[in-house]
């Protein structure tokens, strides 16, 4: 399995050019949403439920893929302090483990240009941050700074390349 591991900091572009990726290739999308709204149907965010429940699925899901041979994932992640580094770490060795690859892929934007999407009607929808005040505060305060993923195998910088375009040299770097 090939997991296309697209991550970044909130509104940079990981579910739009995720879905590109998917309607390009047919490749399956499991994106960070799915699970963290499910958790948080239970848990306030943060809290050790949630944590607890949102790694839990996580995993399941991936081992699952593992175990079925799956040939594709991409998989959407937005880095923040509430997520153990010990699941980047395992999550990374258990793919390999497995037979698997992890393609880390790191969406970038200018911090003007992530707080001007912050207020798009997608993000409302999807239920994702988007009050600015909050983003300033938590990002301030280093909440997106953890955890650390290895080496990205591609950085595109979102607001120099459209989703497709992104998609494409994704395409490209994975075969």
């Amino acid at each position: 399995m090939k997991l296309i591991f697209l991550y970044g900091p909130p509104a940079v572009g990981k579910l739009t050019v995720a879905r590109e990726l998917a309607a390009l290739t047919g490749w399956r999308l499991f994106h960070n949403h799915l699970t963290v709204n499910l958790a948080l149907a239970l848990y306030d965010l943060g809290t050790p439920g949630f944590i607890a429940l949102r790694e839990q699925i996580w995993f399941d899901v991936f081992r699952r893929a593992l175990a079925d041979r799956l040939p594709e994932l991409i998989f959407t992640f937005s880095p923040e302090n509430t997520v153990p580094q010990r699941f980047i770490d395992g999550l990374f060795a258990e793919i390999a483990a497995g037979g698997g690859e992890v393609i880390p892929i790191a969406l970038t934007a200018s911090e003007v240009e992530i707080e001007r999407r912050l207020a798009a009607e997608s993000r409302h929808r999807e239920g994702k941050l988007v009050d600015l005040e909050l983003y300033r505060r938590v990002r301030a305060a280093g909440a997106f700074a953890t955890p650390v993923i290895p080496n990205p195998r591609l950085r595109i910088d979102t607001a120099e390349v459209n989703p497709a375009e992104a998609a494409i040299r994704i395409l490209k770097l994975v075969g």
